[in-house]
């Protein structure tokens, strides 16, 4: 079992077992929501439920349809065009698709860029293909969240073979802005390292902030590798479809690891993610309204307090050390006062992970997160 040494657990099981079924405890631990799909994509996913053609091993690397949807999805976005046969890979969920990139990106030994904090999923992956973690800070105050990038020039290396972001980012919501975005493809052209790059939630931004796509920046189209799904977006949790998009000469490798690792994806469920990827992206902005205003209550609820906003995505964290309280120990407290929220352990970085408790708010709707400001009080007091 060495190859699990070091590597430990998410953590979001055991404070979610703690929390049990109290309908009255507020959901903050989890990345769920209750915005549902779309109604088109349930439909078609439906419809393909019982087909002998959705019912099958082949194709390995997806359905065309499927393929051609993540092709039109980057480019209506504004990103570069992709060959939909010769550079996209469809793929069984969100987390197989980063570990099959590391597989085909590193070899042991070789070292991989990534922020602290970052997602637990991510981290751990570079860890289980062998590869070590090198971890770049990100800084938070009430603004919220920057990339040191003088740390991110002097961390890279001979060694280095990847830079795996998101963005935004779990568990932070940290969204680069052009100076960020700037350093990170100089560092990738200047040393020939690819981006690897989670487009997990690319679309789920606040205040008005724009929608980037990495590939479409100066040299990145065939620097990046592209990995993505609907899970977030499209709140399509449990269809785990997913993709790799990368150039033509290093997609092949991409498919033979997914054929060993995955074999295969759901026929239906890439039905009913592409018919959601082709809805276009109005119904992911709705979606994005409502939980802007979620993030905003939370924010409200902690006035006074060392919440760093967030500037996308599904949760914000909060500066447990900076009131005097380790995260775990305040995590248990806010469970006796009735709120489930997960600390940020080492499995989510370094030393400003470990400061921080999570606080998802896609999962709870304002008239809810209203009640927070008061329970989190009563757990510092």
């Amino acid at each position: 079992m060495g190859r699990l040494d070091g590597i430990p657990g998410f953590g979001i099981d055991r404070v979610a077992d703690a929390a049990g079924t109290d309908a009255d405890i507020l959901r903050l631990e989890n990345y769920d929501t209750d915005i549902p799909p779309h109604p088109a994509a349930l439909e078609a996913t439906r419809a393909a439920i019982g087909r002998d053609d959705t019912n099958s091993y082949l194709p390995f690397s997806g359905l065309d349809e499927m393929k051609s949807a993540v092709a039109e999805l980057i480019a209506r976005r504004g990103g570069p065009h992709y060959d939909p046969h010769r550079e996209i890979v469809i793929t069984d969920g969100d987390g197989s698709a980063l570990l099959n990139a590391l597989f085909v990106l590193t070899d042991p030994g070789d070292e991989v860029i990534l922020t602290d904090p970052t997602y637990a999923g991510m981290l751990q992956r570079v860890r289980l293909v062998g590869a070590t973690p090198k971890l770049v800070p990100l800084r938070g105050d009430r603004n919220g969240w920057r990339l040191d990038l003088e740390a991110l020039r002097s961390t890279v290396s001979d060694r280095t073979r990847a830079v795996f972001l998101m963005n935004p980012a779990i568990p932070s919501g940290w969204v680069a802005n052009d100076e960020e975005w700037g350093a990170i493809t100089a560092i990738c052209r200047e040393r020939g390292i690819p981006l690897l790059y989670w487009m997990l939630w690319e679309a789920i931004v606040y205040g008005g902030r724009a929608v980037v796509v990495p590939s479409a920046l100066e040299g990145m189209r065939d620097l990046t590798v592209t990995a993505g799904a609907v899970s977030l977006e499209q709140r399509m949790i449990g269809w785990r479809v997913g993709w790799l998009v990368s150039r033509a000469d290093l997609a092949p490798a991409l498919a033979m690891v997914h054929i060993y690792n995955g074999v295969v994806t759901s026929g239906f469920g890439q039905v009913g993610a592409a018919a959601a990827l082709r809805i276009g992206d109005d119904d992911v902005h709705a979606a994005v309204g409502e939980w802007e205003r979620r993030h905003e209550e939370l924010v409200r609820q902690c006035k006074g307090m060392p919440l760093v906003p967030a500037h996308g995505g599904w949760s914000a964290l909060f500066d447990a050390e900076a009131c005097g309280i380790d995260a775990s120990e305040l995590s248990r407290r806010l469970l006796e006062q009735k709120v489930a929220a997960t600390p940020m352990t080492d499995a989510w970085g370094g030393s400003v992970a470990t400061r921080h408790l999570r606080l998802v708010f896609s999962n709870e709707p304002v008239e809810r997160l209203a009640l927070f400001g008061e329970r989190l009080r009563a757990a510092l007091a």
